[in-house]
């Protein structure tokens, strides 16, 4: 892998000579079968990075290392506060474990291009289900562990699996959170059925199984053979991960093998500064994107050893539950979402607990999922004495589309940027006719196409969608729905989104979505659900419920009741607590909900009346009822 002397060299060279460019960087990656065109548009706006190329991705994250003779290596370190349990993994271990899963995926009938949802919680055997897929050409859709039945119905039904791996709870501080009945209930609910779920089970929850359809996780290994690596073409799909859309239907984002590998091998080097053997620690979950690319994927293919935690940034058990993690395990660098470093602010402002502990060893400091506040930068520079790095990507993406790049060059940090676009990715940002901004203008920002490697292809089986979601906003530019600038250094703010998808400490939700379950209220005649600011998680949802004429029950108990059905049908998750209800809501003449204005209210910013009001008095009610609630927040 070429080592860059400047950011401007490899970024320009990206952008100049993208052929050049990611052919250099395929080298790191061990193919059955070299690439015929590096990047090729098989129809208009659609592009495949490698075609050509035949490889097999858990070749690359595990079997390689091992043959190398580096199986003693550490790969895993599984760290669960909620247990108590720490276990260590090697490469070697690793792909015994991999391969056994893998063969009891084949004997159950699993082939090549077959998806299996995998409904987990961050427990090893959860990643070893996302590399034996991996291993055999299967397409894996992990869905979070704490998403409601009908969230996991819609996914079943969309990705259309042929098997479900499963456990029997997950583990919260409060408790164990039982997982089998939301599947039962979920499997209910769909149309597709699968053939088979395979279901561990932890000793802290046991589960009745289903006769001939459920199965007992290691005596299913017992019957098991290790499966061998089957090989699949570059441009085959890795995985669907589902993020939400703005009309509250979850899109099945498709990830590549052949791309994801090489963006995400570069990565590792040129982002995170990380070199094969050092410990990297991504405190997020496999049910995220940031979980996929840099919990499992990223690390393991470059032969770092990577984190699994099952545990919180404070309460498992105090505000120092990070620094007992890398002063114990020695973590090189840390990537994590500011929410978890508000929550360690928020219990722990003078930093005791980070003195309580040796964290020499930790050398970078990354934080995305939501906009990195300055307060919370200047407090972790204050106390780590480390770069702090803010950087920015998306589900979409799966790797950062800016950074600070700490393996090429350490340029000066700008608290509230994520600095310049990563080589590969030519940002620009845009006004609502598709034209270029000049410095310091906000517009929506939008990447030049082609994306580099490792971002989306399509959508699961709806091109269409990818298009109409992505691509036509603007010609020749995927839109990533943020809005922000560049300031005259090519420096990158992002000031939120354009749409109206809401991030919940680093979880995109639909505010959409809410709304179909609010309006769902016998007693409510209609609902907006806005996304207002929050100090410890970046945004939370507030409602607004009008109620139908002659309802007489108490307001209280349907805010409740609205509160409830939240969590029930979209899961504990959406933390939607604030609902009121008010007697209409500010609308243009053509009706349409001024959610905007209402966000600008409930932030505490200055806001001008649309000339498009149908009445202006009622932005008066809603400060009103916002007051009642408590926002805007002192």
């Amino acid at each position: 892998m070429k080592n860059y002397h400047s950011y401007d060299e490899a970024y320009n060279r990206s952008i100049n000579d993208p052929d050049g460019f990611w052919a250099q960087a395929t080298e790191a990656v061990s193919w059955v079968k070299k690439w015929g065109s590096v990047v090729s548009s098989p129809k208009p706006q659609f592009y495949r990075w490698f075609e050509g190329a035949k490889m097999n991705t858990c070749y690359n994250a595990i079997d390689r290392h091992v043959e190398s003779g580096r199986k003693d290596q550490l790969a895993i370190i599984y760290d669960s506060p909620v247990t108590g349990i720490v276990k260590k993994i090697t490469y070697g271990e690793l792909l015994d474990n991999v391969s056994l899963v893998a063969g009891m995926l084949a004997k159950a009938g699993v082939k090549k291009g077959e998806r299996v949802i995998i409904y987990m919680p961050m427990i090893p055997e959860t990643l070893y289900a996302m590399l034996a897929c991996a291993r055999i050409g299967a397409v894996h859709s992990v869905v979070f562990g704490g998403f409601a039945p009908n969230e996991l119905a819609i996914r079943i039904d969309d990705a259309k699996p042929k098997v479900i791996l499963s456990a029997t709870c997950g583990i919260e501080p409060k408790g164990a959170i039982p997982y089998k009945p939301l599947l039962d209930k979920a499997i209910e609910l769909s149309k597709h059925k699968p053939e088979k779920c395979f279901i561990f089970q932890r000793p802290q929850v046991k589960a009745e199984l289903t006769p001939d359809r459920d199965f007992d996780w290691e005596e299913a290994l017992k019957d098991a053979k290790p499966a061998p690596c089957v090989t699949v073409a570059a441009t085959d799909p890795l995985y669907i991960l589902y993020t939400s859309g703005t009309t509250g239907i979850p899109k099945g984002v498709v990830r590549d093998n052949g791309g994801h590998a090489v963006a995400l091998l570069w990565s590792m080097k040129n982002i995170y500064n990380i070199e094969p053997g050092d410990v990297y620690w991504a405190a997020s979950d496999v049910g995220w994107v940031v979980g996929h690319s840099y919990i499992v994927y990223a690390p393991l293919l470059y032969g770092a050893t990577t984190i699994m935690y099952e545990g919180k940034p404070v309460g498992t058990p105090d505000p120092g539950a990070f620094w007992r993690v890398i002063n114990e395990h020695k973590v090189k660098v840390l990537f994590t979402a500011p929410t978890a470093f508000r929550a360690i602010k928020k219990e722990d402002p003078s930093g005791s607990f980070i003195k309580k502990y040796d964290i020499s060893c930790l050398k970078y400091l990354f934080l995305a999922g939501e906009r990195l506040d300055p307060d919370t930068y200047y407090w972790a520079e204050n106390f780590l004495k480390i770069p702090v790095i803010d950087h920015w990507w998306q589900t979409e993406t799966g790797w950062p589309i800016a950074a600070n790049c700490m393996g090429i060059e350490h340029l000066p940090v700008k608290a509230g940027s994520p600095t310049k676009p990563v080589p590969g990715y030519n940002v620009q940002v845009l006004d609502e006719n598709g034209q270029e901004l000049p410095d310091g203008s906000e517009g929506t920002i939008a990447i030049k196409l082609p994306l580099p490697p490792c971002c989306l292809t399509t959508l699961w089986e709806k091109d269409d969608a990818y298009v109409s979601s992505y691509l036509e906003t603007f010609a020749g530019y995927y839109s990533t729905g943020d809005g922000g600038f560049k300031d005259k250094d090519g420096y990158i703010y992002i000031m939120g989104r354009v749409d109206d998808i809401i991030n919940v400490a680093g979880h995109r939700l639909s505010t959409g979505g809410m709304e179909e379950v609010v309006a769902k209220h016998q007693d409510v005649a209609e609902c907006a659900v806005i996304g207002v600011d929050d100090q410890l998680k970046g945004q939370v949802p507030v409602g607004f419920a009008v109620l139908k004429a002659g309802v007489s029950k108490n307001p209280v108990d349907i805010q409740k009741e609205i509160v409830s059905m939240i969590r029930e049908q979209i899961g504990a998750l959406a933390c939607l607590k604030d609902v009121t209800i008010v007697g209409r809501l500010p609308k243009t003449r053509s009706g349409k909900i001024l959610r905007a204005t209402m966000r600008k209210i409930a932030d505490g910013k200055e806001y001008s009346v649309p000339s498009t009001i149908e009445d202006p008095a009622v932005l008066g009610e809603i400060q009103d009822a916002l007051k009642k609630v408590g926002y805007p927040k002192k």
